[in-house]
């Protein structure tokens, strides 16, 4: 049996990978050099409306564009690997409630797995960051550890925006399209 992309799909992927863009477009500075951004709820938000590769892709290209218009080319790559690494983490926490979560608090459980995933993501990237830097491992860990409490915040909002918004835009979109995505 072969499948077919339909624009619909295509359509979807694109919207959500615009809303990726603006998502992370709305920032906050942080002392640190990071920022708190609403990026990482769209991702989220799409693996659960879209399904794990419509949505990690939408998420990833979303990331993408952001990266590569705003002076951080050389991570882009990156963030389109780690966004379907961390939609996996969601989509497996989301298959758990047989892709039917009917209570706030699983939508909570799906967002707190899809953050440990990227709290540990994070983790990896900055200290490979700084061990290329020349930093041994030792320093290397803990100053990527030190960057964490921005990832912290991001994961934080993530979670309060995905539990208020997920019912919803799912009943919108079944409301909208007469289907089911995932």
């Amino acid at each position: 049996m072969k499948k077919t992309v339909s624009i619909q799909s295509i359509v979807l992927v694109a919207l959500f990978a615009a809303l990726t863009v603006i998502g992370t477009t709305i920032k906050i500075p942080l002392p640190t050099g990071a920022f708190v951004h609403l990026g990482n709820a769209v991702l989220l938000l799409s693996v659960l409306l879209l399904g794990y590769f419509k949505g990690s892709l939408a998420g990833g290209l979303g990331f993408f564009i952001f990266d590569i218009m705003n002076g951080y080319a050389t991570e882009a790559p990156y963030f389109i690997l780690e966004s379907f690494i961390v939609g996996a983490a969601a989509y497996g926490a989301f298959r758990l409630f047989k892709k039917n979560p009917t209570h706030i608090w699983q939508v909570i459980v799906i967002g707190i797995v899809t953050g440990i995933a990227k709290l540990i993501m994070t983790q990896i990237k900055n200290t490979v960051m700084n061990l290329i830097a020349g930093a041994s491992f030792g320093p290397a860990f803990a100053g990527a550890f030190a960057k964490l409490p921005a990832t912290v915040i991001n994961v934080s909002l993530t979670l309060l925006i995905v539990a208020l918004v997920y019912f919803p835009l799912k009943a919108a979109m079944r409301r909208t399209f007469h289907q089911e995505f995932v």
